[in-house]
């Protein structure tokens, strides 16, 4: 697997789930993620493409999800409304918005936009370099600075922040902001370094993804991105293997690494000493696959296309139980009179 596709191919999660965690560490569940990388991945196809400039096709994008941000902070912390209902609406809304624009600016039937090459940088891009600087910097932002401090207590514990004298609406509203920002970027390199072109509908479900690799993360920024290393290698994967025989081992060991320990642990408990059997017989059904006509089997490509959520969902339910969220995650908070 080549390094920096990799990279490419997770950066859009990454920024996106980096926003994300910024807002959940306030306390807000940004639902309309998925909305705000698509917004920015229309305007900066459409001013890059208008100016001839990627730079300000990045900027268009990230001065939108920035907005939306603040847009969406109006409903949910200044009017205290349900924070899935706005964010389901942000993304209808976007869905539909981008989808006229688009056949507006490029024909009714819609045609592929094919955008200026981003410039490498040792073999990467620049926005990619800077995801590797931005994933430290939100570490040392939320959990070494005195405003990191102030947007976790309004997070985990509101009244305790505004008795220390800060305003929990104010550093919401400025933690929606800052994800919408980093929303924003996400959806631009998504256009603009991944698929090169816009097409309705492209993000495909990624802001969602990007909001469980989150809980994936346990809400350390450097956890995140390992998550986000693991789903774009999943993402990866539909492109170098959707055309080839896989092993039946191959599939055999890759879908029960994630389930052979604890399965193991559970008989373990269950049988004492006599846990050996659970291997045994993987070695068994092993043994017989490779002597059996079907050594190789063909993939629908419709399964690689699945693997990324699929496996979101196993490691969703995997490191779901017992994860603490900060005490106010999602709950609306009217400062008292």
């Amino acid at each position: 697997m080549d390094l920096a596709l990799l990279l490419v191919f997770s950066t859009p999660l990454a920024l996106a789930a980096l926003g994300e965690l910024i807002g959940q560490r306030g306390g807000v569940i940004n639902i309309g993620l998925e909305g705000m990388m698509l917004i920015g991945a229309f305007l900066a196809v459409f001013a890059a493409k208008s100016s001839g400039s990627l730079a300000i096709g990045f900027a268009s994008a990230g001065a939108a999800g920035v907005a939306l941000g603040l847009f969406s902070g109006w409903f949910t912390v200044k009017l205290a409304a349900d924070q899935v209902v706005v964010g389901t609406a942000i993304n209808f809304f976007a869905l539909g918005l981008t989808g006229l624009w688009y056949r507006a600016a490029y024909g009714s039937t819609g045609k592929m936009l094919n955008t200026v090459t981003m410039p490498k940088v040792f073999g990467v891009d620049p926005v990619v370099i800077l995801l590797i600087a931005a994933t430290p910097a939100v570490a040392f932002l939320v959990y070494r600075t005195n405003w990191g401090l102030a947007l976790r207590a309004a997070g985990g514990y509101p009244i305790a922040a505004e008795a220390a004298g800060f305003s929990v609406e104010r550093l919401r509203l400025q933690a929606l902001a800052l994800g919408g920002f980093f929303a924003g970027l996400a959806g631009a390199y998504l256009a603009l370094g991944v698929a090169n072109s816009f097409v309705e509908g492209m993000t495909s479900g990624r802001g969602f993804l990007a909001i469980a690799l989150v809980t994936f993360g346990r809400w350390r920024p450097l956890l995140v991105g390992l998550a986000a290393l693991l789903i774009g290698y999943c993402q990866s994967l539909k492109f170098s293997l959707q055309e080839s025989a896989v092993p039946v081992l191959w599939l055999l060991w890759a879908c029960g690494a994630f389930g052979a320990v604890a399965v193991i642990v559970v008989i373990s408990r269950k049988l004492s000493n006599q846990s050996f059997l659970f291997p045994l017989a993987c070695a068994a059904l092993s043994w017989l696959l490779l002597n059996s006509n079907l050594n190789r089997i063909e993939i629908p490509s419709q399964l690689w296309l699945a693997l990324p959520y699929l496996v979101a969902l196993i490691v969703l339910v995997a490191v779901g139980k017992g994860t603490v969220v900060p005490g106010a995650l999602g709950v609306a908070y009217k400062r008292e009179r």
